[in-house]
């Protein structure tokens, strides 16, 4: 069976790098078509024209409009051909990523990946998640290719929400783990073969890294400046839990933050939060080493991720709602089925109730 590892064709990162923008991506074109949100073309509109001023370059900014749904691609897709633009770059957040994958998918350019929040590993990886005018899932849009580039300024990242920050290293937490859980059992990854040992050892590196530095990156974001600390959680959360769960694979983490889903007091969460708590749930799963799992409790306490169900705004338990997160995570095509193991439902629910009470003995 094969091995392969996939990957953005360049990552970059540092504070100050979005001034710089222009040096990076000429190579890719000549006629940049910007997708942002308007508070995003305010902010750093005047910082990427100041960076082309003396390029013999054509810039379009494009407003997004909040939902990365098959009638704002197919809106995009037009105005992207009527601007006569032969480059996309993507600035924001996920779905403005995932919408500007798509577009580039459909017209086939190259893409560029700006993020200004490092709050999910969705950056560098070849897939897009569709949505209904709703903003109910709809489908996954799997991709060729990963984005060209992807630049973070770290600077920008320094100055977003903590909360955000916190909610990448969730994301990024349960990628050794579902990682190593994808090795034992031989399931294939994202990439459509086998874990390379080179995309394991990164997951294994983002792990190693959120553990050391995650709690001063905290407090370098609080004080919304770029540390040491900060400069490597914002690597771990991106691109080594990109590559890492691309080209590893996911397993029961991300599988069981689907099954909460379907529980209204969880929609005010973001997507990290609820994979902190399946991570602690997987290693239940598993009967991982009871040092493991108070080192995985302890990290999550010290950044403020969820350990317990009322954390996660479950204040009263309802079992048969459990029950039904629990058979959510384990429908057909759910990533738990990478787990080295059966898993039935009733495993899942064990396993969640038994989290939970493991970290209220914590708190």
């Amino acid at each position: 069976m094969s091995r392969i590892i996939i990957s953005t064709g360049k990552y970059i990162q540092g504070n100050g790098e979005l001034k710089k923008i222009s040096s990076y991506v000429k190579s890719l074109g000549n006629s940049f078509f910007v997708i942002a949100s308007e508070n995003g073309i305010k902010r750093s509109g005047d910082v990427i024209k100041e960076s082309f001023k003396n390029l013999n370059c054509k810039l379009t900014f494009e407003k997004f409009n909040g939902e990365c749904t098959k009638g704002e691609i197919d809106r995009i897709c037009k105005r992207f051909k009527e601007s006569d633009s032969n480059v996309i770059i993507g600035m924001g957040g996920g779905k403005i990523f995932d919408t500007a994958k798509a577009v580039a998918y459909f017209v086939d350019v190259p893409v560029v990946i700006v993020p200004t929040i490092a709050a999910t590993d969705a950056p560098c990886s070849a897939l897009s998640v569709i949505y209904t005018d709703a903003g109910v899932f709809s489908e996954y849009l799997v991709l060729p290719k990963n984005p060209d580039i992807v630049l973070v300024d770290s600077d920008i990242v320094a100055k977003a929400p903590v909360r955000l920050l916190v909610s990448g290293m969730g994301d990024a937490l349960a990628t050794y783990f579902e990682a190593r859980a994808c090795v034992k059992s031989g399931a294939l990854t994202m990439a459509g073969a086998k874990p390379t040992k080179a995309a394991f050892g990164l997951s294994r590196i983002c792990y190693d890294t959120l553990l050391k530095d995650g709690l001063k990156a905290k407090i370098a974001a609080s004080n919304k400046v770029s540390t040491e600390a900060l400069e490597n959680v914002i690597e771990a959360n991106t691109y080594l839990s990109g590559v890492g769960f691309e080209s590893s694979g996911l397993a029961a983490a991300h599988a069981i933050h689907n099954g909460l889903t379907v529980i209204k007091e969880c929609h005010h969460l973001y997507h990290g939060e609820k994979v902190a708590f399946g991570t602690l749930v997987q290693l239940v799963l598993e009967n991982s080493p009871m040092d493991e799992i108070e080192t995985v409790i302890n990290f999550c306490k010290q950044v403020g991720l969820p350990i317990t169900l009322a954390d996660l705004g479950i204040e009263k338990i309802d079992n048969s709602m459990i029950m039904k997160a629990a058979e959510t995570s384990c429908a057909e095509g759910e990533t738990i089925h990478n787990m080295p193991f059966d898993v039935t439902k009733e495993d899942v629910y064990a396993a969640i109730l038994s989290a939970d009470k493991i970290g209220r003995m914590y708190k």
